[in-house]
């Protein structure tokens, strides 16, 4: 795609705060416009960022100076505001995860291919330093062949902080399907795709008590469980054991721990860009932190953008769209397992996505891919 990316955004929630402060920094995004359902909240955004027009949704759609449109719409409406931007002839980047459903995200994914235009869909987390260093010992040798991962993530609740949790209780939320993306993708990115799931679940409660804000004390039903534990297996032979809860009170746990014939990695939070890799080799007294050698530097939501700028046209971007539905296939994979009790086989697959080389895209610099 030509540089700059001209770029739209429908939805300006409080997470395109992150993206609008690594915008600034990437010479390979021109940010033109934002629209949202509340005409005040893009004209806000539109003041705070010279040049950006706020328009309508449908005008944002229309406009004939954006070449991607960036979704930060909620969940539920991914794939309808993707068809559209499609429709339009516009490439998509979306937040995570890329449809409310496989069978939404594959008409997503059919209907660019149709109209020659390109899908990407956060975590973009994957591309920062910590997951990429971690890839680099895995495929420099450092642990031996890859035998088994560990990925946990323990919240008593997103209810004691958040002042609408309610859709985290519902079908479509839950702690696999808001924070198993990060975890998924990382797992996929360093073991590569998994072939099929086990999975098993559970609730301790029918009901949350919300912990601040205006509907503080006010009750949430729990339609979903909340504690979901899956083994993937990948296609390589590696195992990988998914623990995620908003249930459990905390861990101590590593975010994610490699394990292999010769050391074992524990990698940093895939919900982070950076952090340190630590290394225990067969033999060693004791872990040793790794020197960062892969990723871009000083990363954040929005460089997974910039990659798929720089992407060469026919190429799959990193944070592409096989990744997003691959790892979206699992995550309800495991969730139909938790049901029927059986083993689930994935039918689709995502290559390991390319090394990214240690980079520097920040301060104004030009997006290069490796």
């Amino acid at each position: 795609m030509e540089e700059p990316l001209r770029v739209g955004i429908i939805g300006c929630g409080a997470i395109i705060a992150q993206y609008l402060t690594n915008f600034r920094r990437l010479d390979s995004i021109n940010l033109v416009a934002v629209a949202d359902l509340d005409p005040a909240r893009a004209q806000a955004v539109a003041d705070s960022y010279d040049g950006v027009r706020a328009l309508t949704v449908d005008e944002l759609l229309a406009a004939e100076d954006v070449d991607l449109v960036l979704n930060l719409t909620i969940p539920a409406a991914h794939a309808d505001i993707a068809l559209k931007a499609i429709a339009a002839g516009k490439s998509v980047y979306g937040e995570k995860p890329l449809a409310a459903t496989t069978a939404e995200a594959q008409e997503v994914l059919d209907a660019a291919s149709a109209a020659g235009v390109v899908v990407g869909c956060a975590p973009d987390t994957v591309l920062g330093t910590g997951i990429q260093t971690a890839r680099k010992a895995i495929d420099d040798g450092l642990i031996g062949a890859p035998i088994s991962a560990t990925a946990t993530m323990a919240t008593p609740g997103h209810e004691r902080w958040h002042p609408n949790p309610d859709f985290y209780y519902q079908p479509g939320g839950g702690p696999l399907l808001d924070m198993g993306p990060y975890y998924v993708s990382a797992l996929v990115t360093l073991l590569g795709p998994v072939a099929s799931v086990m999975g098993a679940a559970s609730h301790t409660r029918s009901e949350r008590t919300i912990g601040s804000g205006p509907r503080e004390g006010q009750k949430v039903p729990v339609g979903i469980d909340s504690h979901v534990t899956g083994v993937l297996v990948h296609a390589s032979g590696a195992l990988s054991t998914l623990f995620m809860s908003f249930d459990a009170v905390k861990t101590k746990s590593p975010n994610i721990e490699i394990h292999g014939e010769t050391g074992s990695l524990i990698v940093p939070d895939p919900n982070h860009f950076d952090g340190d890799v630590q290394h225990f080799a067969l033999g060693a007294d004791n872990w040793e932190t790794l020197p960062v050698s892969a990723g871009y530097v000083d990363s954040g939501r929005g460089f997974g953008i910039a990659d798929l700028a720089a992407t060469p046209a026919g190429q799959e971007p990193r944070a592409g769209g096989r990744l997003a539905f691959h790892a979206l296939e699992v995550m309800e994979s495991v969730l139909e397992s938790a049901r029927s009790g059986q083993a689930v086989a994935i039918k689709s697959t995502a290559e390991r996505p390319a090394t990214v080389e240690l980079t520097e895209l920040a301060e104004h610099s030009t997006a290069v891919r490796a």
